[in-house]
């Protein structure tokens, strides 16, 4: 971290006006990445609303600007949505966002109503106006290049991983190598970017080619568009709907593999997250997907069930695989978390020597009223 003190007064203002809302990927980074705890040493305020929409909507576009405007030393970071266009306007040199992903500009068909005419233009507003930006991953901060002023600066903070389930690997290694049946865990909203068809299409193609049942079981609540009803319907699939954390433990320890099968990611938490139970995790050939698993991921083309089946398939013909695989999964979480904690403290840095340079910027707008008053 820098050597420069904090100036008095000087605050970091997290926007937390979404707090309040499900426990999505979203509020868990807020959560672990920008609370009080995390940042120490560095002084933090967190800013809230009231609960529902209107309380959210309220609090981004009349509490946060107010906000800036009274305490201008201070540095306010946004890591959950986009600044309202009051405070890209006004406050560009001290407003840091995080991006999750790019999805309201890139992906704009998959989006609902509110996403496409309320948060894709204040989406685009801030990237277009604001200096810093902090990002999930390498893919994120590539996708995000492109629709930023050039003086743009993009900081990599990549979550720390935790075990927020309370996962195990337990017995697997020493589980049968070849079962009668398998089970296939998904978490995620059910929407169409996150293309569970395919995963579905997937299990099928492996229980022929396997000639075993094989189940998919998804957790997580039922989002717009029509797949809800559709895979509903499918006699190999299971919506298991939001479930507490114990209830999702024993769901993700009980399978046997985990499947993510999303169109794009910004990062792909979920994948991490699963590995602290040693499962073997199968996901699209993209960039994104690459980064977050290095070596230890089942790449395949998600869009050709057959072929996607066939490598899952020869994944499964060794009889050490369960054992080859959980210890490939476990030693990616230490290495994505080892990244992480890397990320952090450059960007703790960062943080602080922004706070330094708006606490100058403040004084030396004060200090001609001041002499003029003498």
């Amino acid at each position: 971290m820098t050597d420069r003190l904090i100036p008095a007064e000087a605050r970091l203002r997290i926007d937390h006006t979404h707090m309040r809302r499900r426990a999505t990927g979203i509020e868990r980074i807020t959560r672990e990445l920008f609370s009080a705890p995390v940042l120490a040493p560095l002084p933090v305020e967190t800013v809230q609303a009231s609960a529902g929409r209107l309380g959210v909507v309220l609090g981004q576009n009349i509490t946060l600007p107010f906000e800036a405007l009274r305490h201008r030393k201070d540095v306010f970071v946004f890591p959950g949505f986009a600044p309202s266009p009051l405070i890209s306007m006004t406050c560009r040199d001290r407003a840091v966002m995080y991006v999750h992903d790019v999805f309201l500009l890139t992906r704009r068909s998959e989006l609902n109503l509110a996403g496409r005419f309320y948060f894709a233009p204040i989406f685009a507003k801030a990237l277009r106006s604001l200096r810093y930006f902090l990002v999930n991953s390498e893919y994120t901060a590539s996708s995000l290049r492109p629709y930023c002023r050039p003086d743009a600066q993009i900081m990599l903070c990549r979550p720390t991983v935790r075990n927020v389930f309370g996962l195990s690997a337990g017995d697997r290694a020493v589980r049968d190598p070849a079962p009668r049946a398998l089970t296939v865990s998904a978490i995620g909203t059910i929407e169409p970017r996150k293309n569970f068809r395919a995963a579905a299409a997937i299990c099928q193609a492996l229980a022929e080619r396997l000639n075993i049942p094989v189940q998919l079981n998804i957790v997580g609540r039922k989002g717009w568009g029509p797949d809800a009803d559709w895979l509903s319907q499918q006699p190999h699939v299971k919506l298991l709907g939001p479930l507490p954390d114990a209830a999702v433990r024993t769901a993700i320890e009980a399978s046997d593999l985990f499947i993510c099968s999303s169109r794009d990611e910004g990062l792909g938490l979920p994948l991490l997250e699963a590995q602290y139970a040693g499962l073997p995790v199968i996901a699209p050939d993209m960039p994104v997907f690459r980064e977050v698993l290095g070596g230890s991921g089942c790449l395949v083309d998600i869009e050709n069930a057959a072929f996607a089946a066939g490598r899952v398939s020869a994944l499964l013909a060794s009889g050490d695989w369960r054992s080859r695989q959980a210890e490939a999964a476990l030693a990616n979480v230490k290495r994505w978390n080892t990244l992480a904690a890397s990320d952090h403290s450059h960007v703790r840095g960062f943080l602080l020597d922004l706070l330094a340079r708006g606490a100058e910027r403040a004084e030396h707008r004060a200090s001609p009223i001041r002499s003029r008053a003498a």
